[in-house]
């Protein structure tokens, strides 16, 4: 294996069984076969089993980020768990060189009854460091996980937030070779997010990274590389980021996967300067006005909501939002009475560079602390920019005038 090469995956495959009593059985009757020696063709189904996985095969190499993603059910946290070992394959080969850190499930390889600080040393040892080496790291992984106060507590104690920033600074602060992240960062706060993900780019310089999430701009911002998985399968791989990004998204088959959440309004009959990117495409010339239609329908809550809109480009990232709210003095935008309002929002001079955007548009009701939301409708609509390729930055967050008809 090449030296750069940090992991390498062959023909990997792994089938479980949907019958508990059965499963027992067949685990059995294998170990049976181990021992007396006797050979089983793992390639044949036997009744009630399913292929998780079939057929993976991809390399990593040192600097690589690769962004696993696919719908619930895909196959990700088996392959993650065969990498790091909690589970074997049926059928294939996995090859890892050097140090593995994992934080693939919240609060696993955590004592319980045992102190943060206690926690450490055992999962530095288990990554072969010395008791010296992890004294060494000790003070910049708990300055790093924020839990100074609560570093000689124990961990039965910290809260799902707790356990995830604890559990990240020691996988990303003792140097690994290979780095495995579940979707567990997201149940972090956002300062930490931020942190998390800045940290993750400078480990990237040196070690192989497979980060696994169900949000595309996060896959967007970190990784270099992607592989999509459906049923089980590779249905993409590779460093096209987006066309992974938008094969994931093609993977839902119709318009009614944009609804994110509709149970408290329903948004129907949008167009963009007029027209339904449904059916044609519409272009935007750069620094051209941008006029959003579209019909709300909500509950009777009796409280004011708020419509915010955002706008990503190709990869999924975020180029620019739109809140109802910050207008100049006006924060008065609906009332959630039951009935239907037309909604227009006027964009002015909308400065985005030549590309293929797409429009979200969330509904929330305005509390105090915060938004409850009421409708999220990702990617509702699309168009195109054109007239400027580079220079400028699409401005974070657009000014405009909203009409509630």
């Amino acid at each position: 294996m090449d030296e750069n090469v940090l992991v390498e995956v062959k023909g990997v495959s792994k089938k479980f069984c949907r019958d508990l009593k059965r499963s027992l059985y067949y685990g059995l009757r294998d170990m049976g076969s181990n021992i007396l020696g006797i050979r089983t063709d793992q390639s044949r189904l036997r009744k009630h089993e399913f292929w998780a996985l079939k057929g993976i095969d991809f390399q990593l190499k040192r600097g690589e980020c690769l962004g696993l993603i696919g719908k619930n059910g895909a196959g990700k946290s088996t392959l993650l768990k065969m990498l790091n070992g909690l589970i074997g394959p049926d059928e294939g080969t996995i090859a890892m060189r050097g140090k593995v850190g994992a934080l693939i499930e919240l609060g696993a390889g955590f004592n319980p009854i045992l102190t943060g600080r206690e926690n450490i040393f055992i999962n530095g040892s288990v990554l072969g460091y010395t008791t010296a080496e992890i004294r060494d790291m000790l003070d910049e992984i708990i300055a790093f996980s924020e839990l100074e106060e609560f570093i000689d507590t124990p961990v039965q104690y910290y809260s799902s937030g707790m356990k995830v920033r604890l559990g990240f600074a020691v996988a990303a602060n003792m140097n690994p070779d290979v780095l495995i992240l579940d979707e567990v960062l997201a149940v972090g706060d956002a300062g930490f997010k931020i942190k998390s993900f800045n940290k993750i780019s400078k480990v990237i310089r040196n070690s192989a990274v497979i980060f696994v999430s169900h949000s595309m701009p996060h896959v967007a911002r970190m990784c270099n590389r992607v592989m999509l998985l459906d049923g089980g399968e590779v249905a993409y791989e590779g460093t096209d980021v987006g066309k992974g990004i938008e094969m994931y998204y093609d993977l839902y088959g119709n318009s009614d996967s944009r609804i994110e959440y509709n149970q408290g309004a329903q948004i129907e009959n949008c167009t963009l300067n007029g027209e339904s990117s449904d059916r044609t495409e519409v272009v935007l010339n750069h620094g051209e006005d941008l006029r959003v239609e579209f019909d709300l329908t909500t509950v009777d809550t009796g409280d004011e909501l708020t419509v915010m809109l955002q706008f990503a480009d190709r990869d999924l990232k975020i180029v620019g939002q739109y809140f109802s709210n910050r207008l100049d003095g006006d924060t008065v935008v609906a009332v959630a009475d039951g009935s239907t309002r037309r909604i227009a929002v006027d964009l002015p001079n909308v400065l985005l560079v030549d590309g293929e955007y797409t429009m979200s548009v969330f509904v929330s009701r305005n509390l105090d602390v915060a938004f409850d939301y009421l409708a999220l409708y990702r990617n509702l609509a699309s168009f195109r920019v054109k007239g400027f390729g580079y220079g400028l930055v699409a401005p974070y967050h657009f000014t405009g005038k909203m009409e509630v008809s």
